[in-house]
């Protein structure tokens, strides 16, 4: 059954984490656009995504730190350098993963993952207290325009989620995208 409440409500949080525990869908707020998500763990929920934005392929996850992301990052020590220096904000950075940080159906080539790290006040607390990574995956269907006004965003998948964090209309553009290769960076979207 689907439910709508505000980012700013205290009840908010409680309520996505347990949508994510029981294997349901969110639609949440970021810093820079709305995100679909669930646990990245839970491989009947990501194929309920993948099949919402008629997709398939890597998806990106929240960290609730940096700190957090580099333990889930398979990565030396200069590396890890490199991504304190990007990671945060509206960056997704993308690396090296330890096995079973999460399911097999989100990692990219060479065991690869997209982290994020957001500076939005729901993310942040979302992502500190479930303490499991939650896949962040932009609103909207495969080939359209990410959707940014909650009223549009119920009616479009009221019948596909469980739970709409509305924080009004976000339209920032989707996060910058690096991937760390061979201690190097590569702008995959800006």
């Amino acid at each position: 059954m689907f439910e709508r409440i505000k980012s700013n409500n205290d009840l908010a949080v409680d309520k996505a984490i347990r949508v994510l525990k029981i294997g349901g869908i969110i639609i949440y707020p970021t810093d820079t656009l709305y995100g679909f998500g669930c646990d990245a763990n839970n491989n009947d929920a990501i194929k309920k995504i993948n099949s919402i934005k008629s997709r398939k392929g890597p998806m990106s996850v929240l960290a609730p730190n940096i700190r957090m992301a580099l333990r889930w990052m398979k990565i030396g020590k200069q590396e890890k350098l490199l991504v304190k220096e990007k990671l945060g904000g509206a960056t997704t950075v993308i690396a090296p993963v330890k096995d079973d940080i999460v399911s097999g159906l989100i990692i990219g080539q060479n065991q690869t993952l997209g982290i994020r790290v957001p500076d939005h006040h729901f993310c942040n607390k979302l992502a500190s207290k479930y303490l499991k990574p939650v896949i962040t995956t932009s609103v909207n269907r495969s080939g359209e325009d990410p959707a940014t006004i909650p009223d549009k965003i119920a009616s479009q998948f009221s019948n596909e989620v469980e739970l709409l964090v509305d924080d009004g209309i976000i339209n920032q553009g989707g996060s910058t995208i690096y991937l760390l290769r061979d201690k190097n960076w590569k702008i995959l979207r800006s």
